[in-house]
């Protein structure tokens, strides 16, 4: 587990709050509205991303992809497609006038294989060097991509253990991930068009071919009973399809994961498919049904090289490892999960100084609670004032919304099914809402019950304290035998009215006990 997610058992100690108040009055540490673009000059695809701000989440405002196949017939012309050239040059110009006109700055352009593998590859990256003067553009060597690959799967998933996948068209990079750290990297030429030339469009001679390249890589073996991340177009194209053909809940790819036999079941499904199979199925993307069944079958030859238990869908890589880099290490060091939630209230909460006496105040509810479960309850505090700007009327459903949907990296599903359920009953949501039905499928009920009580709370201490650090300082709440005590302090001029009353009743209920408010004076 990487250094800033050390694990601590019980959340309250002087020197934890100490550091929610530091984050509370943390300086930005550089301007929120920079921005700075990146172009991945892939075997398949161009795309550009445009990020603005330098926080822990990456915030991509533009995202643009052409989708050239510049490493068409490299396998066996050994140069770069000249259609795709052409069409490159054209991509890239519109690149540079958008990047331009939007002030970003660095700018960079990051040529991946078939730039790097083609004889012509150097002389194409002088084209458009005369085309795009001033810009600077890399050829990546295989390790370099696979660094930049690691770390961006690292930058959402920091304690990714197991090992690292990246297809592309040209190649597969591959990363043995431990706890959070990038050791020993591989590259192969089993990128989704390269293996398609490889093998003739030969599904049977593809699997051979996938066989015996990652033979050569002995330490895949050591992903036995661990994740297997999965990074690329074409792998996540997989997990669209997954996704729609289950009608999973949430139609997010990241954090997306499916357990070894799924796993197993659905590339056995593209593989065999026809192309008019393909077609028909939910979710297929039409410009990559002719990878679908060289990425399924890939897939399922690593499935069968690591052993691996579960496989986890990334929507990170290799962009995202290069905005890393260009972040301060004060801030790479963040926790993802806490980083979205404080951005959060930052941006729509009233009082960030409330937080630290939240996590105070809710800490008797939830004794011995574990590590993960004390980050949630953290982030929760840091969002549990979001919706204080939405209309009355839609408060609970839009804050749910807008927990469950958001953009960006730092929550995984689980996080987001609870932490907007904790939300929208902390804006008093009824428990039967249909809009509360996609996350009930997303927790457990030991889960349910936890964001259940842990909103309600959050509502008692607003309705307690109207958000202000101050007054809730002059309530607590504590466990007496089979009580739950709500002490007032009477010179605080919070009192217990009807819906406090209300409100603690309803927690006390939820955690099966009874309700008794004491007054200090």
């Amino acid at each position: 587990m990487p250094a800033h997610l050390d694990e601590r058992a019980v959340y309250g100690a002087p020197e934890l709050l100490a550091d929610i108040e530091s984050s509370s009055q943390r300086c930005v540490e550089s301007d929120p509205l920079s921005r700075m673009a990146v172009v991945d000059l892939g075997s398949n695809s161009v795309r550009l991303v445009v990020f603005q701000g330098r926080g822990r989440n990456p915030l991509g405002i533009v995202n643009e992809k052409a989708v050239i196949r510049l490493g068409r017939g490299l396998e066996t012309t050994g140069r770069l497609d000249a259609s795709a050239m052409a069409q490159a040059m054209t991509v890239m110009h519109r690149y540079q006038a958008i990047v331009a006109a939007m002030g970003a700055t660095p700018f960079e352009v990051l040529a991946t294989s078939a730039v790097r593998d083609a004889e012509n590859g150097r002389e194409f990256v002088a084209r458009l060097a005369v085309r795009m003067p001033g810009v600077r553009i890399r050829i990546l060597s295989g390790e370099e991509e696979a660094a930049l690959s690691a770390e961006g799967v690292l930058c959402g998933i920091p304690a990714a253990d197991g090992i690292l996948a990246d297809v592309g068209g040209g190649s597969l990079e591959l990363v043995r991930l431990d706890h959070g750290r990038a050791g020993e990297a591989a590259t192969l030429r089993l990128g989704v068009i390269r293996l398609a030339e490889r093998a003739r469009s030969d599904i049977v001679r593809a699997r051979g071919i996938v066989d015996s390249d990652l033979a050569g890589v002995q330490w895949l073996a050591e992903g036995a009973g661990r994740d297997l991340y999965l990074v690329g177009g074409t792998f996540r194209a997989l997990a669209r399809i997954h996704i729609a053909q289950t009608s999973y809940p949430l139609a997010m790819v990241h954090h997306y994961t499916l357990g070894r036999d799924e796993a197993r079941d659905l590339t056995g499904v593209i593989a065999a498919a026809s192309q008019r199979s393909l077609e028909r199925l939910p979710g297929a993307p039409r410009r990559r049904l002719e990878d679908l069944p060289f990425a399924a079958v890939t897939l399922r030859r690593l499935l069968r090289a690591t052993a691996a238990s579960r496989v986890v869908f990334s929507a990170n890589g290799l962009r995202e490892g290069w905005f890393l880099r260009h972040v301060p290490e004060s801030v790479r060091a963040e926790d993802p999960l806490l980083a979205a939630a404080r951005e959060f209230g930052d941006r729509l909460g009233r009082d960030s100084r409330l937080v630290p006496v939240l996590m105070t105040w809710t800490l008797p509810l939830f004794p011995a609670e574990s590590f993960e479960a004390t980050r949630l309850r953290e982030a929760a505090c840091w969002m549990s004032d979001i919706g204080s700007r939405d209309h009355p009327e839609y408060r609970a459903e839009q804050t749910f919304l807008r927990v469950l949907r958001q953009p960006g990296i730092g929550l995984d599903h689980h996080a987001r099914a609870f932490l907007a359920l904790v939300l929208a009953l902390r804006y008093e949501a009824d428990r039967g809402a249909t809009f509360l039905a996609p996350v009930r499928s997303l927790l457990d009920m030991a889960a349910a019950n936890r964001a259940e009580a842990l909103g309600i709370a959050l509502r008692l201490a607003y309705t307690l304290s109207a958000g202000m650090p101050a007054l809730l300082a002059g309530t607590s709440l504590s466990f007496e035998g089979s009580r739950l005590v709500l002490r007032l302090s009477e010179s605080t001029g919070v009192f217990a009215g009807e819906g406090v009353l209300r409100r603690l009743d309803r927690l006390a209920q939820v955690l099966g006990c009874e309700a008794v408010t004491d007054i200090v004076r």
